[in-house]
């Protein structure tokens, strides 16, 4: 039953996908605020079409702590999942990812026209001058940053250390950092097709103060809680 319905989901996960990517194009000429309102309704689709197909739901907790200036977002990476509940969760917002998923078709074309922080993971230092510049650029101009400070999906009960690119753009720009906790990886696991039902929790946290500080106590300070959050939820 579980793949069947993960199978239905697939199915109108692709569809979405095609619509979406026309629509995409359609309102490619109009302002960021316009395109992200339209594209990012593909992840409000999915949550949806997720519960609806998979019985996956979600429960937010700490939405209290998320400050009206927008910030950087760290967040655990355990999923495909947290990419699409970020967006409905948080106000607009842009990723830092890797370059390569802008290549594929349809899904790549809607990605591209959100402006996100398409980075040359080949070059570490050509990267992170990528973040630094474009993340300066896309905070100034109001939007929140998404970085995965671990650089990849890891498992649940398994951490990998952070990395020092989005604390460094924090400690130079002075935004303050909002951790997120969450376990979709027990529902939706990485490199899996199937999708287990069931209620993923997602917790934020107080913001981290970043002006006057070194990345160093930056990232020390957002994995800490992050971690013991972790344990707490599992």
């Amino acid at each position: 039953m579980i793949l069947l319905r993960s199978l239905l989901f697939t199915m109108g996960q692709v569809l979405a996908t095609l619509v979406f990517a026309v629509l995409a194009l359609l309102v490619a000429p109009f302002p960021f605020r316009i395109r992200y309102a339209v594209i990012s309704r593909w992840a409000r689709f999915n949550l949806w079409w997720l519960k609806w197909s998979c019985g996956l739901d979600y429960r937010v907790s700490g939405t209290e702590h998320i400050p009206p200036r927008n910030g950087i977002i760290f967040c655990k990476h355990q999923s495909a999942w947290e990419t699409l509940a970020l967006q409905c969760i948080f106000p607009p917002q842009v990723w830092v990812l890797k370059r390569e998923l802008l290549w594929i078709p349809f899904f790549g074309w809607g990605l591209a026209l959100l402006e996100p922080i398409a980075i040359d993971r080949s070059s570490p230092r050509r990267a992170l001058r990528q973040l630094l510049e474009q993340g300066r650029q896309r905070l100034e101009s109001g939007r929140w940053v998404v970085i995965f400070p671990e650089g990849t999906r890891v498992p649940p009960g398994e951490h990998a250390p952070f990395q020092s690119g989005g604390a460094v753009l924090a400690a130079r720009t002075g935004y303050p950092v909002v951790p997120v906790a969450h376990n979709a990886g027990k529902y939706w696991p990485r490199r899996s097709f199937l999708k287990y039902p069931g209620t993923i929790e997602v917790v934020i946290g107080p913001p981290v103060e970043t002006q006057g500080r070194t990345p160093q106590e930056i990232n020390h300070e957002a994995e800490a809680w992050i971690r013991a959050q972790m344990e707490r939820i599992g």
